[in-house]
């Protein structure tokens, strides 16, 4: 009863429309980032997160600041009472300019707070959805998934256990993948 008070009063929509700005923004395997951030959205309702409004607004807009550095954080933080918090969530999870992934990751394993490690475990297992051989080589998609095991999953100890449960199941799948792909010719 309590999740559906929280999802009745959940006002998702000027979150929703800062979003639409991510539809011109292509992601390598097709579709756009404004379907990866409903993605990611539907991740964190996935596991439940109804009663944390912060981290609901903050998915559907995580990758605007880096997407679209033009965008108007002022705008954002007087969204509603709370885009203040969403905004300071969404910088946390942003890569700062010259920032390498893996200091980047590190940063959040280390200094995020439960909310960035929560929203860096959803996005990553989206990202994961999304990872295809047909646009990554082989060697992209197994330091990704070296990546994913290195930093990603010890957020997901720290915050959840059953995306720790999640995570490690499509690495084992996509490595799987990739074994078998590199170890035997297509049988047509």
């Amino acid at each position: 009863m309590e999740d559906i008070v929280a999802l009745r009063n959940l006002v998702l929509a000027p979150y929703i429309l800062k979003a639409t700005a991510l539809i011109g923004i292509s992601r390598r395997v097709g579709g756009n980032q404004f379907r990866h951030a409903f993605s990611t959205l539907g991740i964190l309702f996935d596991y439940k997160y109804f009663n944390d409004s912060v981290l609901l607004k903050a998915s559907l807009i995580h990758d605007l600041l880096e997407d679209l550095p033009s965008t108007l954080v002022d705008e954002i933080r007087h969204t509603d009472y709370e885009g203040f918090q969403v905004v300071d969530l969404v910088l946390e999870v942003t890569r700062q300019e010259g920032e390498t992934k893996p200091d980047y990751l590190q940063r959040i394993l280390d200094k995020g707070s439960q909310n960035a490690l929560i929203l860096k475990c959803a996005d990553r297992i989206s990202n994961l959805t999304d990872l295809h051989r047909d646009t990554d080589s082989d060697m992209k998609i197994a330091d990704y998934l070296e990546q994913t095991e290195k930093y990603v999953l010890p957020m997901a100890i720290k915050v959840n256990r059953d995306m720790v449960v999640e995570l490690t199941d499509m690495i084992k799948k996509r490595r799987e993948i990739l074994n078998r792909m590199n170890t035997k010719p297509f049988d047509w």
